[in-house]
């Protein structure tokens, strides 16, 4: 008891303002004058003004979080629709590519194109896929739309194709509609050409070009692509025909490879005979 009194003492001054503090609030309270009144009221719409300043400084934070979750959760749906989109296109794909392989009539090994160049005068397509999976040179290459190229070099995991964009590439091709024959070939331009048509055969633009039965390489009847442009040359004796190919190389991503091996007498009797011809 004695030391809260000598508390109380020590304190004296502290303890008596905070009395007389409350005192005047209370007199203040129960006073009914209109200047009090008015003061009241200005005192209480500082102190709700200062507490909504104060309010919004931990609002800031918050939001900024808010925020940066948000930003992260617009990553992860943005990501999920563009893996959602590719396997879409995929599905799409492989079930055009399942259409192939059943529908062809001939054995199919099929192949993801892990590596290609498009920019060069010889340009090839690197396989997945290679001898020890059945793959052998001078099997053809072909995709949904039709004829991709040949196989000119194997290993044991992957193989290297040749492409219809490759100046060494010479096909036997014929047109569909009225069973004109050619020679298809590139010569470094933006469409392939057919060649060794004579002038007075029945061609015209948008003839599809398919692979003749003459080839020992390819076999007959694959489509190749559209004839774009025919043309005559002053003094030449055949048709100048651009072919636009029906295969689109930049967008190549799966193929598949036609198990035929050519006939090797026969290859080699033509290569003699016949420089060039496939």
């Amino acid at each position: 008891m004695r030391s809260l009194l000598n508390i109380l003492l020590a304190f004296k001054e502290y303890f008596l303002l905070l009395l007389f503090v409350v005192i005047s609030v209370i007199m203040l309270a129960n006073n009914d004058n209109r200047q009090l009144h008015a003061l009241r009221a200005y005192a209480i719409g500082f102190l709700g003004a200062t507490s909504n300043a104060v309010s919004v400084i931990p609002n800031v934070f918050t939001l900024q979080r808010e925020n940066a979750i948000l930003r992260q959760l617009n990553v992860n749906l943005s990501d999920e629709v563009s893996r959602l989109r590719e396997a879409r296109i995929e599905n799409t794909r492989l079930r055009a590519l399942l259409g192939l392989r059943e529908d062809s009539p001939f054995p199919l090994i099929a192949a993801d194109v892990v590596g290609k160049s498009l920019l060069l005068m010889r340009n090839t397509l690197t396989l997945n896929v290679g001898e020890r999976d059945g793959i052998r040179p001078d099997m053809p290459i072909i995709a949904e739309q039709g004829l991709v190229g040949k196989i000119i070099a194997v290993g044991d995991g992957y193989s290297v194709g040749q492409l219809l964009f490759n100046k060494d590439f010479r096909a036997g091709a014929k047109l569909q509609r009225s069973r004109v024959d050619g020679i298809l070939s590139w010569d470094g331009g933006n469409e392939l050409r057919l060649t060794n048509v004579p002038k007075t055969q029945d061609v015209r633009t948008s003839d599809i070009v398919i692979t003749s039965e003459y080839s020992n390489v390819f076999p007959r009847d694959i489509t190749i692509g559209i004839v774009s442009r025919v043309s005559q040359r002053s003094g030449s004796l055949f048709h100048d025909i651009s072919v636009m190919p029906a295969v689109d190389f930049t967008s190549l991503e799966q193929v598949f490879v036609i198990v035929q091996i050519p006939d090797s007498s026969r290859a080699a009797l033509e290569k003699r005979a016949l420089p060039g011809k496939q």
